[in-house]
C-alpha cells in the first residue's frame, strides 16, 4: 500500500467523533498559541472524544490523561482569567530553571518506567512503555501550559512525535497526521511566545 491508499484507507476508516477531536485540538493548539483563552473550551471538547476513542483502541494510558486533561482545561481557564495583583487579567509567560528541568524529566522518565512496567505485567496495553511516557509527560507539560511556562513548546515536540508513532501502530492515523501537524504548530508557537517573552524581560537561561 502506497501513501496515497494509506491516506485514503485512513480517511475512510475515520469516524465522525475522531474528526471532530481532531479538529477542536488544532483549535486548541492555534487559539493557545495566540495566548487566547478560548483555547481550553476547545480543549475540554477534544479530551472528552479522545477518552473513549484511546479506551477503544486499548491505549489505557493515554485513555485515562484525557480525563487529566478535561480537569488541566478547567484550571487552566481559570489560570488565565484569574487577576494579578496588578488588577491585569493576563498571565505573564515565564520560564523554569534548568535545574527545575532536570529534576522533571528525570521524574518524567522513572514514572513512565513504573508504569510501563505494571501495565506490561497486568494488563494488554498496547507499547505500555511509550504509552506511559507519552502521559507522564503530557502531564507535566499540560500544567506548563497552564502556567504559561515558555519551554512547554520544546517538550510537546518529543511527546508528540513518539505519540504520532503509537496512533499510527494503532490504525488511528487521522490522530497521527495531528500529531505532525502539532510538531510543527508547536515550533511556531515557541517562536512566538519566545519574542513575547523577550519583549517583557531578558531571555532567561534555560533557553538562551
Amino acid at each position: 500500500m502506497d501513501f496515497s491508499d494509506a491516506i485514503l484507507a485512513a480517511w475512510q476508516a475515520m469516524s465522525l467523533w475522531e474528526l471532530a477531536g481532531v479538529l477542536l485540538g488544532v483549535a486548541y493548539l492555534l487559539l493557545a498559541m495566540k495566548e487566547k483563552i478560548s483555547c481550553w473550551y476547545a480543549a475540554l471538547g477534544s479530551t472528552a472524544i479522545y477518552t473513549v476513542l484511546f479506551w477503544d483502541v486499548s491505549l489505557l494510558m493515554d485513555s485515562a490523561l484525557q480525563v487529566y486533561y478535561m480537569a488541566m482545561a478547567v484550571y487552566g481557564w481559570y489560570q488565565w482569567q484569574r487577576k494579578t495583583g496588578s488588577g491585569k487579567a493576563e498571565l505573564p509567560i515565564s520560564c523554569w530553571s534548568w535545574q527545575t528541568h532536570s529534576a522533571v524529566i528525570a521524574s518524567t522518565v522513572w514514572l513512565s518506567v513504573m508504569s510501563g512496567w505494571l501495565l506490561q505485567e497486568n494488563t494488554d496495553a498496547a507499547w505500555p512503555f511509550l504509552d506511559s511516557f507519552t502521559t507522564w509527560g503530557a502531564v507535566v507539560t499540560t500544567y506548563m501550559v497552564a502556567k504559561k511556562v515558555l519551554e512547554n513548546w520544546l517538550y510537546w515536540i518529543v511527546i508528540d512525535s513518539v505519540a504520532a508513532y503509537l496512533y499510527v501502530d494503532r490504525g488511528l492515523y487521522l490522530t497521527a497526521l495531528l500529531m505532525a501537524i502539532y510538531v510543527v504548530i508547536v515550533v511556531i508557537g515557541y517562536v512566538q511566545w519566545r519574542a513575547i517573552y523577550r519583549d517583557e524581560q531578558d531571555l532567561c537561561p534555560a533557553t538562551a
